[in-house]
């Protein structure tokens, strides 16, 4: 199936296209400011979508449908999609591919959500958000950053940090930033340390242990390799932002 879109869709996006910021918010413009950093936000058009993307999923491959599974995908499936769920509303994304492995996916799964928001719902999700954001900009995953801002900034996460990260500030160059104190360090060098240096140090590992507990390490290492896992996804299918989406991460030097 080939990309087909209404020609509202295309004016609603050069609408947004035109009205696009350099930064959320005037704090972090002058945080970005202050880094001599700027750029234009992109509007994804339907120009911008390779044309062996599928308009029901954005992806590869088109969004699978419940009727077409056997029993066992059909169970995989209710495990992601049902009331209660943050896919109530149906599959999308990265998820959505997962289910073309229905085991896979209803393993995964319930671990991503405990990864992301804890057993009971009790991580916090500042925290969460940071760590997703530091491994979105270290692995350059644009589709990862440009969803996980604003639930960042839904969070409570300062835009100072969300610039910071935005253009991979060197900690030791950070300053005095609101918000990011020893718990956030610690976060951003962890995360950084682990995609991209071959172990992590034990200066970051120690410091990580003593705020965070073992446990909490465990599951701040779990939740980058979830990231990972979810941007070898985009990568795989070439999962898209649709159209109208603001793509906010600038390109690494």
């Amino acid at each position: 199936m080939i990309l087909r879109l209404s020609a509202l869709v295309l004016s609603l996006s050069v609408l947004a296209a035109c009205d696009s910021v350099v930064v959320v918010g005037a704090a972090g413009a002058a945080a970005a400011a202050a880094q001599g950093e700027t750029f234009t936000p992109h509007v994804v058009t339907p120009e911008d979508i390779p044309p062996d993307v599928h308009e029901d999923s954005w992806a590869r491959l088109p969004r699978i449908a419940r009727e077409s599974l056997d029993a066992d995908g059909r169970r995989a499936y209710d495990v992601i999609v049902h009331p209660d769920s943050r896919y109530a509303t149906g599959l999308r994304g990265p998820i959505g591919m997962w289910m073309y492995s229905p085991p896979m996916a209803e393993h995964l799964f319930p671990a991503s959500t405990y990864l992301r928001f804890g057993a009971d719902g009790n991580r916090d999700q500042r925290l969460a958000e940071l760590a997703i954001l530091t491994a979105a900009r270290a692995l350059n995953s644009q589709y990862e950053w440009s969803a996980h801002e604003p639930l960042g900034l839904n969070a409570g996460l300062e835009e100072e940090i969300i610039e910071l990260l935005r253009w991979d500030t060197p900690l030791a160059d950070a300053g005095d930033v609101a918000g990011l104190n020893q718990p956030e360090r610690t976060i951003i060098r962890v995360v950084r340390e682990l995609i991209r240096e071959p172990k992590l140090s034990r200066e970051a590992f120690e410091a990580a242990q003593r705020i965070f507990g073992n446990q909490g390490l465990m599951d701040i290492a779990g939740l980058v390799g979830h990231y990972t896992l979810v941007n070898y996804t985009l990568k795989a299918f070439d999962v898209q932002r649709p159209p109208g989406s603001r793509l906010t991460l600038p390109p690494l030097p």
